[in-house]
């Protein structure tokens, strides 16, 4: 029997790199309500009380970059004063001579990843499909319990045998509080609140680790502790790094950008692969060049876990899906203020995303 153990992390939505996404994406889904046709790569940036919005807009939406900025981080639960500095210009001439026509061109190359497995029910891997469900349960806790604050992390180790889920071997959480709580409480707090409710107890044992804020006080959080950026949580926000990534981030992007339309577009044909039962993982690889529709190349991998050739899973691919630009933004619906949503607990794994919906494959 051949033992691993894999870690994936998550965050909450109080965390700094996540205050910039939901920033950037606020402000797309707003370009968007208003402009479909909106070519937007407005990204933010936060420390202490300083938030900088910056990037390239191509939309004809009347966007007030800074009321967008301070409603979203108000909802997030921040109540500190925050003052913003803009800096948007209008998207380049020649990436927008490149992306606009009768065929819609990638907006960028880059390489793009899809993945999906059978180790839980929505077809995600298991050590980020849990730690997100831990983050997104202290988030609920948080907006009940005024002894927490928005930022937190979490993390989970899971322990396969002969490449099979067994148990899950440590548990992480980390959450910003108040001066008033214990190191005793918030142990029980979380343990009791957020670990037992969303991890199925078949998976823990006498010897599952739980390590709540190891690192001891964390009442210093948000911009006030760290700094954040759009677009640094690109693990988090894909497979907890048990399948590679491209490298681009998604959030601040519209559909033209194949980082973000293509990626989803990878998830949606391995997702629904594996729930075709055509394999029980699969990984697929995308390639694209600035201003083409079609992509430059598509790599799929099983892993030997399907009874056809990974050749023969490309041609069924192929025959079922079209990975032109046009086609995907149409197929999936993006050009539409869905974006906000996407923001926290993974951009993968959530059944409402057109890209986790279950398409009949022929074969």
């Amino acid at each position: 029997m051949s033992k691993m153990f894999f870690t994936s992390e998550s965050v909450t939505s109080g965390h700094p790199d996540k205050v910039c996404d939901y920033i950037a994406d606020s402000i797309l889904d707003e370009a968007l309500r208003q402009d479909r046709d909106s070519h937007m790569a407005v990204e933010a940036t936060i420390k202490d009380d300083l938030i900088l919005v910056y990037g390239e807009a191509g939309t004809k939406a009347v966007l007030d970059y800074e009321k967008i900025a301070l409603d979203a981080i108000r909802e997030i639960g921040y109540t500190e004063d925050y003052h913003v500095m803009v800096k948007v210009n209008r998207q380049s001439d020649e990436i927008n001579t490149a992306v606009v026509g009768e065929e819609i061109g990638a907006g960028d190359q880059g390489i793009m990843f899809g993945y999906a497995c059978n180790e839980t029910e929505n077809l995600m891997p298991a050590a980020i499909h849990y730690a997100h469900l831990l983050a997104a349960r202290l988030e609920t806790v948080r907006r009940q319990d005024p002894r927490l604050r928005p930022d937190g992390k979490t993390q989970v180790t899971c322990e396969y045998d002969d490449g099979k889920l067994k148990r899950i071997d440590a548990i992480v959480v980390s959450t910003q509080h108040i001066a008033g709580i214990t190191q005793q409480e918030l142990n029980d707090l979380i343990i009791d609140q957020v670990i037992l409710p969303v991890i199925p107890k078949e998976l823990i044992d006498e010897e599952t680790e739980y390590l709540i804020n190891p690192s001891g006080s964390f009442i210093l959080g948000g911009s006030w502790g760290d700094s954040g950026t759009t677009g640094r949580k690109i693990v988090v926000d894909s497979y907890g790094g048990y399948a590679p990534i491209g490298g681009g981030c998604f959030s601040s992007k519209d559909p033209t950008k194949v980082d973000r339309s293509a990626a989803y577009y990878a998830r949606y044909v391995c997702r629904n692969l594996v729930a075709n039962g055509l394999a029980e993982k699969c990984q697929l690889q995308l390639s694209y060049a600035i201003g083409l529709a079609e992509p430059v190349s598509i790599f799929i991998q099983s892993f030997g876990t399907s009874r056809f050739t990974d050749e023969e899973l490309t041609d069924i691919v192929e025959s079922n899906f079209s990975f032109r630009v046009s086609d995907i933004i149409r197929e999936l619906d993006l050009k539409r203020p869905i974006y906000r949503s996407t923001v926290n607990y993974g951009h993968f794994g959530k059944e409402y995303l057109p890209w986790e919906q279950f398409k009949k494959i022929v074969f």
